[in-house]
Parts: C-alpha cells; sequence; structure tokens
C-alpha cells in the first residue's frame, strides 16, 4: 500500500508537556518481576499498571510528591518523589506478613461468584444501550479527529547513521511519551473534522465529513484507514474492584482488569464507573506484550466522558496509540501511529427524514473538503501545540531534499509495486509480474504501465507486453476503465488479452481482461504443469452501485481458446460442421450479469478504483453467463448460473472461521474448453478456495457443489505450549469438499480431447481434503500440511502436500 511504508523514512518534531514523569520497574525480594502492580499518584485518580516485565510510565500534568505502588500479597509501597521527572526507579515489593482486609486485587483467574467488580461489570452491561446517545430518539454532534505518526525510540546512534546523514536537523527537537516514556519525532499528521448525526429508533447513522488537512502526503485516506482498523473487538478476563472516589462530584469505583494467562489477545488498565448510571466515566487500556499480536509491541486506549446532568455521561475524547515495531524488546525502534478524536456541540431529539442517512457512494471526496486555515481555528476542537503546527512546514521542505525524495521513491517501490514516472503521470510495473516460468513459453519476463495521476482517478488506462524465451511469442494485455457518475459509481470498462493462461484455477471467476495468471507467475509447480491454454479475450463492461456495497454489471465477453501445449493437453471437440469432424479451436461470445453484494466492506478513495480496508465483510455473488451461437461467429448456445456466499465468523476467544458455499450449473452442451473445472493447485503456494492435492483439470464439472472451511485459532493452543509460546505461532486447521456431475452429451462432445485430458467429476462421492496449518513462523510465513481424503485411486493422485504463503499480518 502506498504511504504506510514510506513514512518510516519521514521526519518532523512535536513537544508534549509534563510536570510529573516517572518510570522504572517493579520486582519482588527475588528480583522477578511483578506484572500487573498498581501505580498510582497518592491521593488522585491517576495511575497505570506494570506490563509482563514490570515495567512501567506514567505522566501528569499536574505536581505530585508521592507515588503509590500495590499489589495483592506485597507490602503496599509509598515512594517520595525527589525529582519531578526520574525514569529509573526501581520498586522492591516485599511480601505481606498476612493479607490487608482491604486489598481486594487478586491475581491469576477470577470467580465470577462473590465478585464485586463482576457485580459492577453486569449492571455496566444491563445500562450499556441506555447511557450516551443511545438513550436518545435522535442525536447529532461534532467530531474532529487527528491522526499521526511518530518515529520513536530516537537515539544517538540512529541521529549519526548514514540513513539520515544530511538531515539532522530534523532531531533538534525531541520529546518523551507520556504513556511508554520513549522519545519520539512526528512524521504524519492528518485533521479531519465531520458532523454525526443519528436516529436509534430507525437504528440509522451517517458521518458528513466537512474538512480534511494533511501533512503533504496525498495517499493520507490508506494511512488513517490503517490506523482506524486496529480498532478491534478484545476480550478482557479478569476484574478486580481496587478503589472508589469522587470524581466531578459523582461518586465512582475504580475496576482493574489484566489477563488470565500470556499470549491472549486481552488488554489490561482500569476504568471509573459512576455508581448510580453505571456510566464509564474514564477508561485505559493496554494490550499486554505477550498478547498474539505481530509488528505490534504496545496498544493504548484512553477515553474520557463528560457528565452533562445526573444520567447522562456523553464521549469527550477517544485517544489511541499503538507502538509499531519489529520485535517486542525495550530498546527496539518504532513507530508509533496515534488517533485522538474528540466530541462536541451535541444535541438531541431532532429528527431527520430517513432519506438524510442514506449512506454516499464516495465517503470521503478530498477535492471537495481540503479546507482553509479559517475553517480550521473554527472548527478545531483541539488545539494544535507550537511543534504539530511545525510538522506541515517541515515536510514541506523535507520532499524537496534529494535525499529524503531517493528513500520516499524505494519504499513506495516496494509497497505498490510500481515504479512512479511522475513527470509522464505514469507507473511502469508491477515489479513483482516482471519474472515467471510455465512449460510453454519457458523463462517469460513482463513489462507493464499504468496511467497514474493520484490515487482518486477517475479513469486509468493500463497495458503489458510480455516475451516467452521457449515459444519465442510476444503477448499483451491493454485495459482501461472509466468512472462515469460518482454517485451512482456508473463505471464502463474493457479491454483486449492475448496471452498464455490456466484456466479451471476458480469456479467462479471473473472477466477482469488483465487478471494475473497462475500460468506466468508460478517458477515451481508440482508435477506437470502443461494443461496451458492459448487465450484471446476480449471485453465490455457496465457496472453500477445502486446501494451501498450492492455492485449490478452486465457485459460481453468474446474469446477464442486453444492448446498452449497441443501434445500433452487437448481442448478438441467433435464439430459436424469441421472437414475433419474435430475442431481444435473454441469461439465464443457470452454475455455477463453479476450481482456482488458485501455488506460491511469498507472502502476508501473515490476514483475508478478503491480499496478495501476491511476483510471482516461476507461477500454474495450470483452470476448469470449466456453463451449465443452465431454472434460473431460464435460456437455454442448455454447457459451458465453461478452462486457463492463467503463469510467470516469471530468465535470469540476460539479464533476466526472463513466459510464458502460455490454452486453451479451448465445448461446446454459445451466442451472442455467452457465447462466448470475444480481448481486445483500444483504451485507451492497456499491458495485459499482451490483444492491443493488436486492437478489441473484432474475432475471437471457442469454441474457442482463446493464448500470450503478455514478455522485460525490464533495461537490458542500453541500459548499454553511452554516452549512453543514465545514464538506466537498460529494453528490453522481446514476441510474443504466438492461433489460434481458431468453429463453423457458433454463427455461425448469432448471425446477426442480424452486422448490426454480424462474426464471425470466427484460424482459418486464427494471428493474432499483436510489441512493442518502453522501460521506466523517469523511473523511472515506460513505453512500447511495438506491431505487428500480419497479418490486415492485415480492416476498419479498425490495423497500428500505442503504449501505456504508469505504475508504481513497483526
Amino acid at each position: 500500500m502506498r504511504g504506510i511504508f514510506f513514512i518510516i523514512l519521514s521526519l518532523s518534531f512535536f513537544t508534549l508537556q509534563g510536570q510529573t514523569k516517572i518510570g522504572g520497574m517493579v520486582v519482588d525480594e527475588q528480583g522477578e518481576a511483578v506484572s500487573f502492580a498498581n501505580v498510582f499518584f497518592k491521593n488522585s485518580t491517576e495511575g497505570t499498571i506494570t506490563n509482563d516485565d514490570g515495567r512501567f510510565y506514567l505522566e501528569s500534568e499536574n505536581d505530585y510528591n508521592t507515588v503509590i505502588i500495590s499489589f495483592i500479597g506485597y507490602t503496599e509501597y509509598e515512594l517520595e518523589l525527589k525529582n519531578k521527572v526520574s525514569y529509573d526507579l526501581k520498586i522492591i515489593m516485599v511480601e505481606a506478613a498476612e493479607q490487608l482486609n482491604e486489598v481486594v486485587l487478586i491475581s491469576g483467574k477470577q470467580s465470577k461468584k462473590n465478585n464485586p467488580a463482576v457485580d459492577i461489570l453486569r449492571k455496566i452491561w444491563a445500562k450499556k444501550r441506555q447511557n450516551g446517545v443511545r438513550q436518545f430518539d435522535q442525536y447529532a454532534f461534532d467530531k474532529y479527529e487527528k491522526v499521526e505518526f511518530d518515529l520513536n525510540t530516537i537515539d544517538s546512534a540512529l541521529i549519526k547513521s548514514k540513513v539520515f546523514k544530511g538531515l539532522e536537523f530534523v532531531f533538534q527537537d525531541l520529546d518523551t511519551s507520556r504513556i511508554t516514556g520513549k522519545t519520539y519525532l512526528p512524521i504524519f499528521l492528518n485533521e479531519t473534522f465531520s458532523k454525526v448525526y443519528g436516529d436509534n429508533k430507525i437504528k440509522e447513522e451517517k458521518e458528513d465529513v466537512l474538512g480534511n488537512k494533511n501533512s503533504g502526503f496525498e495517499n493520507n485516506q490508506a494511512i488513517i484507514a490503517f490506523v482506524k482498523d486496529l480498532y478491534q473487538e478484545y476480550d478482557v478476563y479478569n476484574y478486580a474492584l481496587r478503589d472508589s472516589a469522587f470524581i466531578d462530584n459523582k461518586w465512582c469505583y475504580n475496576i482493574v482488569y489484566y489477563p488470565r494467562r500470556k499470549n491472549e489477545l486481552t488488554f489490561k488498565g482500569d476504568f471509573w464507573v459512576n455508581d448510580s448510571t453505571w456510566a464509564i466515566k474514564n477508561i485505559n487500556l493496554q494490550v499486554t506484550k505477550s498478547a498474539n499480536i505481530n509488528w505490534v509491541k504496545e496498544i493504548y486506549i484512553e477515553q474520557d466522558f463528560d457528565v452533562v446532568n445526573d444520567s447522562v455521561f456523553l464521549l469527550k475524547r477517544d485517544y489511541m496509540l499503538s507502538d509499531f515495531s519489529f520485535n517486542k524488546k525495550e530498546e527496539s525502534k518504532g513507530l508509533y501511529g496515534k488517533r485522538t478524536t474528540v466530541y462536541d456541540n451535541y444535541e438531541f431529539n431532532k429528527p431527520k427524514p430517513k432519506e438524510a442517512y442514506r449512506k454516499d457512494r464516495n465517503p470521503l471526496d478530498v477535492t471537495q473538503i481540503i479546507k482553509d486555515d479559517e475553517f480550521w481555528q473554527k472548527n478545531r476542537l483541539e488545539s494544535l501545540n507550537k511543534d504539530e503546527q511545525g510538522i506541515y512546514k517541515l515536510l514541506d521542505t523535507l520532499k524537496t531534499v534529494p535525499k529524503f525524495k531517493t528513500y520516499y521513491n524505494l519504499v513506495s517501490i516496494l509497497g505498490s509495486g510500481y515504479v512512479e514516472v511522475d513527470k509522464w503521470n505514469l507507473d511502469l510495473g508491477s515489479v513483482y509480474d516482471f519474472f515467471g516460468y510455465n512449460n510453454a513459453e519457458g523463462a517469460r519476463v513482463r513489462l507493464g504501465a499504468r496511467t497514474y495521476f493520484g490515487q482518486n482517478d477517475l479513469w486509468r488506462i493500463e497495458g503489458y507486453t510480455a516475451y516467452g524465451f521457449k515459444d519465442h511469442k510476444f503477448k499483451h494485455g491493454l485495459a482501461g476503465k472509466m468512472l462515469i457518475d460518482k454517485n451512482s459509481r456508473l463505471i464502463i470498462s474493457g479491454g483486449n488479452r492475448r496471452d498464455i493462461e490456466q484456466l479451471g484455477v476458480s469456479l467462479t471467476a471473473t472477466n477482469d481482461v488483465l487478471g494475473r495468471s497462475i500460468a506466468s507467475s508460478s517458477l515451481l509447480t508440482v508435477g506437470a504443469n502443461n494443461r496451458l491454454t492459448n487465450i484471446n479475450l476480449s471485453a465490455l463492461n457496465f457496472e453500477i452501485e445502486p446501494l451501498t456495497n450492492l455492485k449490478l454489471s452486465v457485459g460481453g465477453t468474446f474469446r477464442t481458446l486453444s492448446s498452449a501445449l497441443p501434445g500433452d493437453f487437448s481442448l478438441d471437440y467433435v464439430d459436424p460442421e469441421s472437414p475433419t469432424g474435430v475442431s481444435s479451436e473454441i469461439r465464443q461470445f457470452d454475455f455477463n450479469a453479476l450481482l456482488l453484494y458485501t455488506p460491511g466492506k469498507k472502502t476508501i478513495g473515490f476514483g475508478v478504483e478503491r480499496r478495501d480496508v476491511n476483510d471482516t465483510y461476507s461477500t454474495i455473488l450470483l452470476n448469470y453467463t449466456k453463451g449465443t451461437k452465431g454472434v460473431l461467429d460464435s460456437d455454442f448456445d448455454y447457459s451458465k448460473l453461478q452462486f457463492s456466499y463467503s463469510q467470516p465468523w469471530q468465535l470469540g476467544g476460539f479464533g476466526r472461521l472463513l466459510s464458502t458455499v460455490e454452486l453451479g450449473k451448465t445448461f446446454g452442451e459445451v466442451p472442455l474448453g467452457l465447462l466448470s473445472v475444480v481448481p486445483g493447485n500444483q504451485t507451492f503456494f497456499s491458495n485459499y478456495g482451490t483444492f491443493p492435492n488436486l492437478d489441473f483439470y484432474e475432475f471437471v464439472t457442469d454441474t457442482y457443489a463446493a464448500v470450503h472451511l478455514q478455522h485460525n485459532f490464533n495461537g490458542r493452543f500453541f500459548s499454553r505450549i511452554p516452549f512453543l509460546r514465545k514464538f506466537n505461532l498460529r494453528e490453522l486447521v481446514a476441510i474443504r469438499g466438492v461433489w460434481g456431475d458431468l453429463s453423457d452429451e458433454n463427455i461425448a462432445l469432448s471425446a477426442p480431447a480424452t486422448v490426454n485430458t480424462p474426464l471425470m467429476a466427484p460424482s459418486e462421492k464427494v471428493y474432499y481434503e483436510y489441512s493442518f496449518g502453522i501460521g506466523n513462523i517469523f511473523k511472515v510465513f506460513r505453512l500447511d500440511f495438506n491431505f487428500r481424503g480419497n479418490y486415492l485411486e485415480n492416476p498419479d493422485a498425490r495423497k500428500f502436500g505442503v504449501t505456504g504463503t508469505f504475508g504481513f499480518v497483526f
């Protein structure tokens, strides 16, 4: 993704001020770390909890002279602060002779019976939908959001490194995080102001973005979405009542929570809750260091609520900090992602017509919402300090420094796969498609390019040319698309591709002219990869989005198909009109109509190409294809109806299940090249939706039903094995099956092809496979061990195989 990777190399400065700053470590008399100990300023509600290693950092804008440290089984420790800033404190906790009655925080697994904290939580949950804006029929408020990225753990070695030679001036001012105690340097800032309004009666809400300002990088939408997507639903298992006090003249309880065991994806922290409304007054959360999350060392969330009257608590400020790094060592360098959201000007019980809540197709049209300084002076709900204001100026300067521009270009290529040629508004690539290999072409090179004026382009043209060193032939592809109407997202697209393709890698494949081919990108395969097809495809398509996430499209394709290796693979079929009675080439025009519904899908951008920012949505696809004989000399009359439904399921602490059901039926007689091939996988890469122990064209159908189930336990079991726990491995299991049939008429039509391509469908019994996988190996690699369940008598049947995949996931 453009913009995500280069921010590590961008620089600026920012300062936060605090009156009292302390940090250090809490240990017992044997020097062992005391995890989840309470650390708070005396006579205050400001505090924190030590991390897994016993370390803590606490900052306040107020002056404090004493800090108190407490934990069950230890004598409470009261420390006089000699200095207002102390980062190297070491507190040694002494075991208590007997437990004091007033200490109620309990370590380990907490019982839900006779636990006052759990009793309070039940009341909070009961009131959850009644507190805040949910207790009104309608509501509206202003929302100001600030997203920031900072380079952290700055030291002299980094400043003097060759990477920053010539850029030392940006390190003139550094400051310390009030959350982690680390030095940091801001490198990106984006501001957004919007109006939010909702109706609890009809359960609708809408946000109108009225202003946007960023620190100079055009791809800020991708960065913002990246940070927003870090908010997830996490479990918090253990609760204990720690304290009670008056806050804004309201009596409140202080609840502490912490994980039941290491490696679980849980938070630690505390919150204050009112004793009558059971509304949260203040909450802070930190993800545990041992949690099985990649690239994230710390996550901290802090929320403050306003007391409007005796019964209304409204969210005032929401702050989130994430510490990204390659490992979780204290000294490791990384990147902060910060998100601050401020809410104000609440209004209630002012109805709006239902049409007002209709979702926009283009939720963030930046060309319309980039505002001047006067707008921000009026609508900025939280003022920027002088150093935040300096980010805009400094980054504009940095972009003129040649060395910085070199870094930007290099990391941008790695992130997007394209080499930018700004003066031509052109991208060259993708660099990842440059080299490939297959049996027909041998070694193959590909050069491509696309127009790129910006991420919100209303039109785009893309093309490539390729050359095979074995067949000595050039191939090509050219396609274009244009957004005709932004409100309905009416798009026209079309193009032509003449290339070698591996057909049958998906049951419900789309008609993307420039879709990436397994035939042209795989260097190594299992067995003979010789069932390849010459394809000449032309397409014209119209699509529209009448409702959010509902896409309708109609279009036509014309293609000619023939075998790329006639000696090994045949597409021949019976043709009475041919002088020989057999034809080797298929000419076919198809009309296509598609419905695609993706409820819950979130995107960014408003151009002809948008980016997804989440993968938690379901997908429903209905596709109809009509082939008409005679149109453009087409060979066959037939109809094909296909349906697929994919759904991710979050199963609490047991992980995530991904399920897919696919159904299809072809009406009419068609040859092998137009049948539905059960997607095999002869590559070494794991590919969801395929059958990794099937060869290409091993099963061919005209009627099929397939199911894929894949579950990721997210380390639930590995985390309980002591010698495996530190590796943060994740266990996966999968099962997949397909039933299919093939009519006698279609078998007879393709009889000439059966000389070297047997036609078989899994009609006697459901073909199935199962897999066991280990994910998160070195944080980037996954291995799947795949087993074939039946049809072992098939020629050259592969009983077992290993596939893998790379990827950067949290």
